[in-house]
């Protein structure tokens, strides 16, 4: 056996590294309500890209970019082998052509399974079902339209699965595909199945009631079990079938204690003992399990796991068929093998059949976990992932249960200045998704600032277009421009002001160079005033691209009299005052903090911040696992170390919920744009009762640059997007609902919720007092911004508890804050939440 000849850049991640892909082609729309507790979660992955449609071609790759990082471009969920299967469709069309169900598993794209249409054709919906003749992991569907014509390409579908090919369950992935030739890959959650059946509800372009495909995929493991959380390993043992003690402690009790520098080792000394090697865990109780992590050894190569299989045991004598197998990547990335299903054992045993670069006879591990279901009440749960027409790189939470959300000039990439935007707005009661290209402003909003208005209405500046500014109007559903800004720039940071202005700040990602300035706009005369004394260079990180990154997605949080606390994302803090010609002043450090950029800030009380992660340069630094809490009380502010995450992050996204904890979900321990090497897929919630963050539900899609998260009005939350890069395969069209443990009872099933049944007017001014009526008693009330993100970065959210009193059977007074820099003017979502903190539905405010 060689010693350890090699040290590489490890990362302590509880899953693997997923380079997941929504099939470029992958126009999915919603169709299921997003209102309500839903099912599980669902993961969308492509093998290939998409070919662009003509039009969409970006004119030439943004340079503040570079291309996407190789490991961008590659899928890791294998493309199941087809050999054996068969396939069946509820028709096929036999008389007028060969349209036989069978040839969609034939490998050749000229020959399709076509719905009857000779005579008189087959109605839709149409179905086409696959037998893959023994139980899988599968995690997407992946669906080649006929290559010799548009008829029959499938537009709203659903995909369910079976164990008999009879019974299918509740859908696990629903949507609508584009009227293109492109492969489209559906995804859900990675489970074991042995029937997937697709079922086309409509005709693409709506030509007929047809449908016909060219060929049929599956995707298999990609190493992210959906909804899991790390069992606890107290008491656990670790046995081995062999193991190195004379040359090294490669004791097999090493993958269980914490730390990845010492390692499990197959026996090398003298004779290397041969492969396979078992390694076995004993949980000493009967326990649920849902996945093996594998981590392997951080320092060289030799031992690496390469193809393996996981078996299960009762008495640790008598072990069963495989419940997980494949084969693992020579890497040094964290790795899952999932199982089919959950199931109840006390052992656990890892079989190592080959090494995974073919070194030599050996096998090691790092450190060994095991992934059981997540318990809804205690961490949360996921609903499916429904795809968007659409990356949704920036997110508006609209009045009337709307979500907006935009890309770029394209769907899938960015680059140019091109003057039009891609944008789609989903219905968050029918989970309906409109899709639509913003030509009127001129204006491509690819990396904007954004702020939500006085009147509720979405304010947009800068990014590829960097001198532009636009509006949308959700009472009109209709864009308009405005006043260009003064300074050109992309990568902003925006706030509404106390005074109904909107201040705007740094962005020298697009725009030219020099400093980026403040500017003040005006909606009364629809002007920019520039802000001389507000430069940007006293907000700048050190970062080492300088200026270009340094003074990129800005932490504003708006204060009394068009003040602005600037708290991050340089250590260096501001107070900025927006009068006159501004003026920009030291407010402190951020405690001990480095720079943070990528990291974000949430305003979760009254004075009150939460700043989590980021890394000191905008990318390839390590990310930061700490948190601090910055205080405000008057001119003076405090910033304090609150408990550390359980993982470092950068660009993930975090949501302060009505109960005043918060939640933050995905980004990476090492920054790298386009990428989904060192994803976090654990959420984690912090309490600022205890100061600590506990974890929640795991992911099955990775969220880092570029995706986004916002508090819903029903409470819940939206993580979505990711990637934008084109040609790659880590863009992510899609997006899943988080459930909040606070809504639900350890069965999965909905807490009962208060009601407010009435007295919240459509509009009410600072100080007023509102009578609010409920179904019953409630211990609290609570207004909730909302909210606009982007780039990891949110500052229109905040939370303010509100001060009542009940005057009769549930009937409160209920009295709004009468500073304008406490409840900004704009549209506010009001919660009344009973003893156990669970909030109502909200009530839409708008203080003005």
């Amino acid at each position: 056996m060689r010693s350890r000849p090699f040290s590489t850049r490890h990362h302590r991640l509880r899953r693997s590294y997923l380079l997941v892909v929504l099939g470029l082609g992958s126009v999915l729309v919603g169709l299921i309500p997003w209102l309500g507790v839903v099912g599980p979660a669902v993961a969308a992955r492509a093998p290939a890209p998409r070919p662009v449609p003509a039009g969409q071609r970006p004119a030439g790759q943004s340079p503040h970019h570079g291309v996407a990082p190789a490991n961008a471009m590659e899928p890791t969920a294998p493309v199941l082998d087809r050999t054996g299967w068969t396939a069946t469709a509820g028709d096929e069309e036999t008389v007028g052509e060969n349209g036989r169900a069978a040839n969609v598993l034939d490998g050749d794209a000229a020959t399709l399974w076509h719905s009857k249409w000779t005579g008189t054709p087959a109605p839709l919906p149409h179905t086409i079902t696959l037998d893959l003749k023994s139980t899988t992991v599968v995690s997407a569907l992946v669906y080649q339209p006929r290559s010799g014509g548009a008829n029959g390409r499938i537009g709203e579908y659903a995909i369910s699965l079976g164990t008999d090919g009879t019974a299918f369950g509740a859908p696990v992935a629903t949507g609508t595909l584009a009227d293109d030739a492109g492969t489209k890959t559906l995804g859900f959650a990675p489970q074991g199945a042995r029937f997937v059946r697709l079922t086309a509800f409509t005709e693409a372009g709506g030509r007929g009631p047809w449908t016909s495909a060219a060929e049929i995929n599956l995707l298999g493991d990609p190493g992210t079990p959906a909804a899991t959380v790390d069992l606890p390993r107290t008491g656990w043992t670790a046995t081995a079938g062999d193991e190195e003690t004379a040359a090294e402690n490669g004791r097999a009790a090493n993958v269980l204690d914490g730390d990845d520098g010492t390692i499990w080792h197959s026996r090398w000394s003298g004779t290397a003992a041969p492969l396979p090697h078992t390694l076995t865990l004993d949980l000493k109780n009967t326990t649920t399990v849902s996945a093996l992590v594998y981590q392997p050894r951080p320092n060289g190569p030799n031992g690496r796991v390469g193809r393996y299989s996981v078996s299960l045991s009762t008495d640790g004598t008598t072990f069963g068929a495989p419940v997980a197998s494949g084969t693992w990547r020579d890497d040094d990335t964290v790795k899952t093998a999932t199982f089919t299903r959950p199931q109840s054992t006390r052992y656990v045993r890892l079989t190592a059949l080959t090494e995974a670069g073919g070194r030599g006879p050996w096998s090691s591990a790092a450190e060994i976990r095991l992934s059981g279901p997540a318990d809804p009440a205690v961490h949360g749960s996921w609903g499916r992932v429904t795809g968007f027409p659409l990356v949704p790189v920036a997110t508006a939470v609209l009045p009337g249960d709307k979500l907006l959300a935009w890309s770029a000039y394209a769907v899938d990439r960015f680059g140019g200045s091109n003057g039009y935007t891609q944008t789609a707005i989903l219905d968050l009661k029918t989970g309906k998704v409109t899709q639509r290209r913003v030509d009127n402003t001129g204006h491509d909003m690819f990396c904007p600032g954004m702020a939500l208005l006085a009147d509720g209405r979405v304010l947009v500046t800068g990014g590829s277009n960097a001198e532009k500014a636009s509006i949308y109007d959700p009472a009109t559903d209709r864009w308009s421009a405005t006043t260009n800004m003064n300074t050109a720039r992309g990568y902003q940071a925006m706030t509404l002001l106390s005074t109904g202005e909107a201040f705007v700040l740094g962005g020298s990602w697009s725009g030219g160079s020099g400093d980026k300035g403040g500017e003040v706009w005006d909606p009364a005369a629809r002007t920019w005033r520039t802000l001389p004394g507000v430069p940007a260079a006293p907000a700048l990180t050190a970062d080492p691209a300088g200026a270009y990154r340094a003074d990129n997605h800005m932490w504003l949080h708006a204060t009394s009299g068009g003040r602005v606390l600037q708290l991050g994302p340089s250590r260096q803090m501001n107070w900025i005052s927006t009068s006159g010609t501004g003026s920009i002043t030291p407010a402190g450090t951020r405690a001990d903090s480095q720079d943070a950029m990528t990291g974000n800030a949430v305003a979760y009380d009254i004075g009150k911040l939460l700043t989590l992660g980021g890394s000191p340069a905008y990318e390839k630094t390590p990310a930061t696992r700490r948190a601090y809490t910055v205080g405000i009380s008057g001119s003076q502010v405090q910033a304090a170390r609150t408990g550390d995450m359980g993982f470092a992050r950068a660009f993930a996204n975090s949501v302060v919920l009505p109960d005043g904890k918060v939640a933050v979900f995905g980004g990476q321990s090492y920054p790298v744009p386009f990428s989904d090497a060192t994803s976090v897929l654990t959420p984690e919630l912090w309490d600022p009762a205890t100061g600590r963050f506990t974890p929640l539900a795991s992911m099955a899609i990775p969220r880092n640059y570029h995706s986004v998260a916002n508090l819903l009005p029903d409470g819940r939350i939206f993580s979505g997007g990711g990637g934008l890069c084109g040609d790659c395969a880590t863009n992510h069209a899609d997006g899943a609902v988080f459930t909040p443990p606070y809504l639900l009872n350890a069965d999965g099933s909905p807490k009962p919720r208060p009601v407010v049944t009435g007295g919240v007017p459509p509009r009410a001014a600072p100080g007023a007092q509102l009578t609010v009526t409920t179904a019953g008693p409630v211990a609290s009330f609570v207004l909730m911004r909302a909210a606009a993100a982007t780039h990891s970065t949110d500052n229109d959210q905040r939370r303010v508890p509100l001060a009542s009193t009940a005057t009769g059977a549930g009937t409160y007074t209920v009295s709004l804050p009468s500073d304008p820099g406490v409840v900004l003017p704009g549209n506010w979502m009001l919660f009344a939440l009973d003893a156990q903190g669970v909030p109502s539905l909200a009530t839409f405010l708008t203080v003005a």
